[in-house]
């Protein structure tokens, strides 16, 4: 598990399994599953009573609180006033009854979960979510189905049966949801058991389920929403229809009567996509990308106003650190330093460059380690300037 002060990572939530052989072995091609016997190694992310604190307390609403049963319909009516307001007693009933309690996006009201998500969304450079399950005893609150994104299954509490079946649609698009009338499930290729402390990596497109065993099932689903190289090519032709008027030609005309010979058409469609590699910036894509991911992280400011209240004791002997779980991007110039986070951009002088991208990459350090040209006044001031804009924090010592 986690000891204090660890973020989650990669390396942790597969553990023993390296994250080299996952890339290599098992993203976006098999499942993964790994079993160890450390029933309490995913505790600390989400106790069982938490749950019942988010369902009774934070006035969650439908439809990011859903019941569901695989063996019976059950409606949003059944569970909810007034249209979205849940009717929480009868959620429980209809839990004592054998259906699943579904909680989504709970990472962002679940600061534990806010700060997995985070740590993931840092190493991946993707966004993350977590859903969370809660089935009663020998239960399946859905059936076969695939997702339309990778996720990784931890077990909290308790254990579940997973079996999983075919791929009728290969790294499915977020349009290409599973339809039970159309996709064929496939024979079944691998059945396995959960236990709390273990995990399991399903890659989008994989069909699935699970039922629980005898006891209350508590699982978190953490769904990897990823950019892909078809969402990269859509902003080429897109850069590249603003920006040449040869991709804002109309079709030739007639190409819809039968006598059309669509030889021409072809040719021209040839010409086009040789011109995309040498006429597009890929660096200019790939930064769109960066800034949308990093606004779509929002901060993580717990202890801000503590941090605020202890600027003016800090000394050049003080020890600070990065802020953990801060998504940003720095940009070194030469007039300025630049900061990108929280969906917005923090400027600095060109000279601090250093000592910014130290301060940002260290955990811990004292203030008067920052490297560069910085006078003791200019480090503090550089200090205090990070902590104001929570990409730093004072350590208590």
């Amino acid at each position: 598990m986690c000891h204090s002060g660890e973020r989650p990572s990669l390396q942790w939530l597969i553990h023993p399994v390296s994250a080299e052989v996952f890339f290599r072995e098992y993203w976006e091609r098999q499942p993964l599953v790994v079993k160890r016997d450390l029933p309490n190694y995913f505790h600390s992310l989400l106790p069982l009573d938490e749950i019942d604190r988010v369902l009774t307390t934070l006035d969650l609403r439908y439809p990011d609180v859903t019941v569901k049963n695989a063996d019976r319909k059950i409606t949003a009516d059944d569970y909810t006033i007034r249209g979205d307001s849940l009717d929480v007693a009868k959620v429980y009933q209809l839990f004592a009854e054998g259906s699943t309690i579904t909680l989504s996006f709970l990472d962002t009201v679940v600061p534990t979960l806010a700060s997995f998500c985070r740590s993931f969304e840092s190493e991946f450079s993707f966004p993350f979510q977590t859903n969370v399950y809660l089935t009663p005893p020998r239960a399946k609150g859905f059936k076969p189905h695939y997702d339309t994104h990778d996720v990784f299954v931890l077990q909290v509490v308790n254990s579940k049966k997973w079996t999983i079946y075919g791929t009728p649609v290969e790294l499915p698009l977020n349009g290409q949801e599973f339809d039970s009338s159309v996709h064929v499930l496939g024979t079944t290729t691998l059945e396995f058991e959960l236990g709390a402390g273990d995990v399991a990596y399903i890659p989008r497109g994989v069909v699935h389920d699970a039922r629980s065993d005898e006891n209350v099932s508590l699982h978190i689903t953490a769904g990897v929403l990823s950019y892909t190289w078809l969402d990269l090519l859509l902003e080429l032709v897109a850069d590249a229809g603003l920006n040449h008027a040869a991709f804002r030609k109309a079709l030739p005309p007639g190409f819809a009567r039968q006598e059309f010979d669509p030889a021409q058409a072809r040719e021209t469609l040839r010409d086009l996509l040789e011109q995309l590699p040498a006429d597009s910036n890929l660096d200019t894509m790939l930064d769109r990308f960066s800034d949308e991911f990093n606004s779509m992280c929002p901060p993580l400011l717990r202890g801000q106003m503590a941090q605020m209240a202890a600027l003016g004791r800090l000394t050049i002997d003080s020890k600070v650190g990065a802020r953990a779980g801060v998504i940003s991007r720095i940009r070194l110039g030469q007039e300025s330093t630049s900061v990108d986070c929280y969906g917005r951009r923090i400027t600095f002088p060109a000279y601090v460059g250093e000592a910014v991208r130290f301060a940002l990459a260290s955990p811990e350090f004292v203030v008067g380690e920052l490297p560069g040209d910085l006078d003791d006044a200019g480090k503090l001031t550089l200090v205090r300037r990070l902590i104001r804009e929570g990409l730093a924090i004072a350590l208590a010592t």
